[in-house]
C-alpha cells in the first residue's frame, strides 16, 4: 500500500480564493514546497472536474506532490498516479479500496473516534480528523471536536492523522503535540492576500514542529 508522507494537505476550494482563479494560485503554492492537494470542487459536473483534475495534476507532477480527488474514484481511475479522498458518509473504506486497487492512495475524512478506526481497518492510507477548532466551513460537521479528542484518535491508529478545521501557522505546534502526523488547509492558504508567503508559514511551522 502507498505511503502518506505530507505534513501539509492544501483542499481545493474555488469558492476561497477571493475572486482569483484556482489554478495559478496552486502554482504558487507548489513554487514554495510539494504538499498533498486534494481536488475538491463538489459544484462541477464530470466532465469539468476531470478536465480540471487534469490540469491540477501538470502542476503537482512537476514536484512529485500527491493529487487525491475527492470521492471520484472513477475520475481517479482515468488518470495516473491519482488517488481518492472519500467523505465520511460516503463508500465504505473497503469498498473504495477493492475498487481503486492497492497502489493508490486512500484517504478518508472522519469526525469520530469510531469512524477513525474502522478506515484503518478497512485499508486507508490515512485519515483527515476534524473539525479541531472552530471553522465556518465546517459547521456541517457540528461543534469542534478539539485537541483532547485529536490526540486519543492518534494514540489508537497507526495510520497518519490530519488534523484539519481551523488550522493556521499559529496552531500548528498544537495540532502536532497532540499527535497529529499534519495539517490540513483551505483558506489560511487559498483565501491569504499573499499564497506564497502564507504556505511558506505553514510549511515553516510544520518544519519547526518535528
Amino acid at each position: 500500500m502507498p505511503r502518506f508522507e505530507s505534513r501539509l494537505l492544501l483542499v481545493t476550494d474555488r469558492q476561497q480564493t477571493l475572486g482569483r482563479p484556482m489554478l495559478p494560485l496552486l502554482e504558487e503554492v507548489l513554487r514554495v514546497g510539494a504538499p498533498a492537494v486534494q481536488l475538491r470542487e463538489r459544484d462541477l459536473y464530470s466532465r469539468e472536474l476531470l478536465s480540471l483534475a487534469r490540469d491540477v495534476q501538470q502542476l503537482t507532477r512537476r514536484c512529485a506532490s500527491p493529487l487525491v480527488i475527492n470521492d471520484r474514484i472513477d475520475l481517479a481511475l482515468t488518470l495516473n498516479d491519482v488517488g481518492v479522498h472519500l467523505r465520511s458518509n460516503s463508500l465504505p473504506v473497503f469498498a473504495g479500496r477493492r475498487v481503486l486497487g492497492a497502489d493508490r492512495l486512500l484517504g478518508v475524512s472522519a469526525h469520530s473516534m469510531e469512524e477513525v478506526v474502522r478506515a484503518e481497518s478497512e485499508g486507508a492510507d490515512y485519515v483527515v480528523f476534524g473539525p479541531i477548532y472552530a471553522t465556518p466551513s465546517k459547521e456541517l460537521f457540528g461543534p469542534p471536536l478539539g485537541l483532547r479528542e485529536l490526540e486519543t484518535v492518534c494514540r489508537n491508529v497507526r495510520i497518519p492523522v490530519v488534523g484539519i478545521g481551523g488550522i493556521t501557522a499559529a496552531r500548528v505546534m498544537e495540532v502536532r503535540r497532540a499527535g497529529a502526523f499534519g495539517v490540513a488547509v483551505i483558506t489560511a492558504i487559498l483565501s491569504a492576500a499573499d499564497v506564497e508567503r502564507a504556505t511558506r508559514e505553514m510549511l515553516d511551522a510544520l518544519a519547526s514542529s518535528l
